[in-house]
């Protein structure tokens, strides 16, 4: 069996805000067209006129994707900074009103909009894509089966999305609780076959209800414009080297479980039912109260499950030359995710004697932080 090239491509999604206030501000024009002439197609707008998007290029192992990213995330910044204003990278800005938002005049936002009516409205979240390059079409669909079970997994480690409109939610990603309504969503249906999963798309397109794959957004998805299968759970992670981590972990599994393949082997394929419950407890909980562990009928501390993660993919980490990027999650478990982190200089605020508005611009000054921390 050939060996994959187990490339990597990372796309991220970050919110403009003002330096002054710390409010959203809509990306200006002039900005876009700076950003646009020093990265090329690596950045365009996103659905929100106060969003932004950049994606590396087909990388060849972690390494060189974190040279792409660094130099993404520092030309945006910079380009930000002449217009008095800074990315985030956090998948809900801490106390904006979407109601106040509006969407780019895009034909594809516009189609999108006029198709799902009013729960894109609300669509004012960020998110993180991952790319590994597959390019065998089964292969990509007998992996998308077992990745699946990951998925929680990847989600708790990545949450940095605890408030909504001024509010603590409760959750640690109510990204996913916004980005659930639209339809398509969620995690993928177990298909058995690539054909299975052409026929279920064709059967859409054929309706005229689709155009494309593009517009199913499972949390795991064959790419409709790579040889790919696309990681897109997370939330996007405020540091990059927490990005970075959590793609390598993707990046390894996709090679763990290939490996099993060469070997006749295969990771347990679970019920979408059991991996919802987990996919939950990532949503609520982050990696504050652990996850399921089917195999052994409890729920297990997310360090112990991430200690077990790392030395089920060390090997793989290094074929991949991403060791440094994997050992990187023990750094997540013992600073913890950006939601956590939000969340205690939120009570750091209040403790000093901040109102709560204050306490909210406390949380953004601390995600711009966050944003240069690895630059």
């Amino acid at each position: 069996m050939a060996t994959p090239e187990f490339t990597i491509g990372i796309e991220e999604e970050y919110l403009l805000v003002d330096r002054d206030n710390l409010a959203l501000v809509e990306v200006p024009d002039d900005m876009m067209a700076d950003c646009k002439q020093a990265l090329a197609d690596q950045v365009s707008p996103e659905y929100m006129q106060c969003q932004i998007e950049i994606g590396t290029g087909v990388c060849e192992d972690v390494g060189q994707a974190r040279d792409d990213l660094r130099h993404l995330r520092r030309t945006i910044a910079d380009c930000a900074a002449r217009h008095n204003a800074a990315p985030i990278a956090a998948s809900c800005h801490p106390f904006a009103d979407w109601k106040n938002q509006h969407h780019t005049d895009k034909e594809r936002y516009n189609r999108i909009r006029q198709d799902l009516g009013g729960v894109m409205r609300r669509m004012l979240i960020c998110g993180m894509h991952v790319h590994v390059g597959l390019n065998d079409d089964p292969l990509r669909a007998d992996l998308l089966r077992q990745l699946s079970y990951f998925l929680p997994h990847l989600l708790a480690l990545s949450t940095s999305s605890p408030f909504w409109q001024g509010e603590d939610t409760g959750l640690s990603s109510y990204r996913l609780s916004v980005f659930d309504n639209l339809p398509r969503t969620g995690l993928p249906p177990q298909l058995s076959s690539w054909d299975e999963y052409e026929r279920s798309v064709k059967a859409l397109v054929d309706l005229g209800l689709i155009e494309d794959s593009t517009k199913i957004w499972w949390d795991l998805r064959p790419s409709h414009s790579f040889p790919t299968l696309e990681t897109r759970i997370c939330d996007v992670c405020p540091r990059m080297e927490d990005t970075l981590a959590v793609a390598a972990v993707i990046q390894c599994l996709h090679r763990m479980l290939w490996r099993l393949r060469t070997r006749n082997q295969r990771w347990r394929i679970y019920d979408r039912f059991l991996i919802s419950e987990n996919r939950w407890r990532a949503q609520r909980y982050g990696i504050e109260e652990g996850l399921i562990d089917f195999g052994r009928g409890e729920i297990v501390p997310m360090d112990e499950l991430t200690n077990e993660l790392i030395g089920l993919l060390h090997e793989d980490a290094e074929a991949l030359n991403c060791v440094e990027e994997l050992m990187h999650l023990r750094t997540i478990l013992d600073r913890g995710t950006s939601a956590m982190r939000q969340r205690a200089v939120r009570v750091a605020a209040e403790a000093a004697g901040a109102d709560h508005d204050t306490q909210m611009r406390a949380v953004v000054s601390h995600l711009i932080e966050d944003f240069q921390a690895d630059l």
